[in-house]
């Protein structure tokens, strides 16, 4: 039987998005158990840091699910998942805190969060229109169609790549706030900082991932071109 060299690829973005994901859930799950000082659950924390960053037309909510946490800045909605919302684990003030973050780099014009806005609906069409260009024109031996799949596919790498500055600027501004603003004791902090440093990885897991299924894809339009 055949074996596709180039599957390995998949493989090992596979298993770093898994080990990731392990990371994220084993971390949160730690911290959660976790009381703040404060006792102050993770809409608490939101409203206040909000108010604390002068934002008062961000609007805090109750999401289902677990870490579905987001902002949605189209609609100045900050929604907080079931593990976050009425928690008072340091988990779930970070969590909150990295939200607002994105709150705050929406209030402030921050680059890249408009880019990534801008590029959201783009890559969207990407990666929905991607791979059956691939695979149709793998069947039909049409290599340009290969290409422009490929082309259509890295949307979704430059959208990673961009998001990452983005993630890492909020969970930034988070710890600061966290600090400044007397939410958590200094003695919380380095806790707050894993859990936003194990969050920050399955975006670096997800974008390595997805370098590793270009590549993959390059490679294999390469060999049937030759």
């Amino acid at each position: 039987m055949y074996f596709d060299s180039t599957y390995v690829l998949v493989l090992i973005g596979m298993a770093i998005v898994m080990f990731a994901q392990h990371r994220v859930t084993s971390t949160f799950a730690q911290f959660s158990s976790v009381e703040t000082s404060k006792r102050i659950t993770g809409r608490q924390a939101a409203e206040a840091i909000l108010a604390y960053s002068n934002i008062h037309d961000v609007t805090v909510e109750h999401v289902r699910g677990n870490l579905t946490d987001h902002y949605d800045p189209r609609n100045k909605v900050l929604r907080l998942s079931d593990a976050t919302y009425d928690s008072d684990s340091i988990a779930a003030v970070a969590v909150a805190a990295h939200e607002c973050g994105h709150a705050v780099q929406d209030a402030q014009n921050y680059h890249f969060l408009k880019v990534r806005s801008f590029l959201a609906p783009i890559t969207q069409i990407g990666s929905t229109i991607a791979m059956p260009m691939i695979f149709l024109g793998l069947i039909l031996s049409w290599m340009g169609l290969v290409q422009l799949g490929i082309l259509a596919f890295s949307l979704v790498l430059v959208f990673q790549i961009v998001t990452l500055p983005v993630e890492f600027d909020a969970s930034k501004r988070a710890l600061a706030i966290l600090e400044d603003g007397g939410f958590i004791l200094a003695n919380e902090t380095p806790s707050a900082k894993k859990v936003l440093n194990a969050a920050a990885f399955t975006y670096i897991a997800a974008t390595l991932s997805t370098a590793l299924q270009l590549l993959r894809l390059i490679l294999i339009s390469n060999r049937r071109r030759n």
